[in-house]
């Protein structure tokens, strides 16, 4: 049976579940790849092979990094010992089982602090928040990179932010020296055509959108617009939610951020300063 490929219209206007949006003027692979991502829950048992894998890391290898730093790294779980522990730590999230393997992103300070000692010279401005900042934001367009390699291969991903819930924990079962901290992580598998993931509809562009300055007042409308198109998903999905009360309670509270209030704490312990 030959499959209907979206036109570029469809596959713009399903991002805002909004037909009003118009047809892109220019279109190409990248750009339908990009527009139809979605995070995958349930996976099949193919693996992902080393190939693929070694693929996958140069596609995040170009992405860019702040002066050439390249302060990060990934460590690949394949072992289902060491995936259910980690899926533990992670709020028993079941996908981190299921899926063939689990990219674990981290910044990483180790190698350039071993660079700095075998040459016998100082690194004091990697001890300060913005060089932090540059590691996580590093791992993040590196992991990004990876995730649209992998979805052009017919591959799914979701993103694992849980692994920030017990840091500590999850730096032990990986073997993380000091100035190595996990980010988050990534599971990379061949999805279960049986979930019918659907593309979840995004804001507004009039919402995240500005021209030359913010303006705080005139997007209040285009949220409220959203919540009854995302709500129109929901539904679909047979999942009772409101995005304002969903996210508003994702952070409603320390209790909320589920371990995460202690971010600060986590990092000083394995040898990030933040000064």
């Amino acid at each position: 049976m030959t499959q209907t490929v979206p036109t570029p219209a469809h596959t713009v206007q399903q991002r805002y579940r909004d037909t009003d949006t118009a047809a892109p003027a220019d279109w190409n692979p990248v750009l339908r790849v990009l527009h139809e991502h979605r995070s995958v829950r349930r996976y099949l048992a193919e693996p992902v092979s080393d190939a693929t894998l070694r693929l996958l890391i140069s596609a995040a290898q170009s992405a860019p990094t702040s002066s050439n730093l390249q302060v990060w790294s990934v460590v690949a779980v394949r072992d289902p010992a060491r995936k259910a522990r980690l899926a533990a730590l992670a709020g028993n999230q079941a996908h981190i089982e299921q899926a063939p393997v689990l990219l674990v992103w981290t910044a990483d300070f180790a190698r350039l602090r071993q660079l700095a000692a075998d040459r016998g010279v100082p690194l004091d401005g990697a001890d300060y928040l913005e060089s932090s900042y540059v590691g996580f934001i590093d791992a993040a367009l590196a992991a990004q990179n990876a995730v649209v390699a992998a979805e052009s291969l017919g591959l799914g991903t979701v993103y694992i932010g849980a692994v920030r819930n017990k840091p500590e924990e999850v730096a032990a079962e990986l073997g993380l020296p000091e100035q190595v901290f996990a980010v988050f992580g990534l599971v990379v598998g061949h999805p279960d055509p049986a979930e019918d993931t659907r593309v979840k509809p995004r804001l507004p562009q009039q919402a995240v959108l500005h021209h030359e300055t913010y303006d705080l007042v005139t997007q209040r409308a285009h949220v409220d617009e959203y919540e009854q198109r995302i709500a129109e998903f929901y539904a679909e999905q047979k999942l009772s939610h409101s995005w304002s009360e969903r996210v508003l309670a994702r952070l409603a509270s320390e209790e909320s951020l589920n371990g995460r209030h202690r971010l600060r704490e986590a990092l000083a312990n394995h040898g990030f300063r933040l000064r």
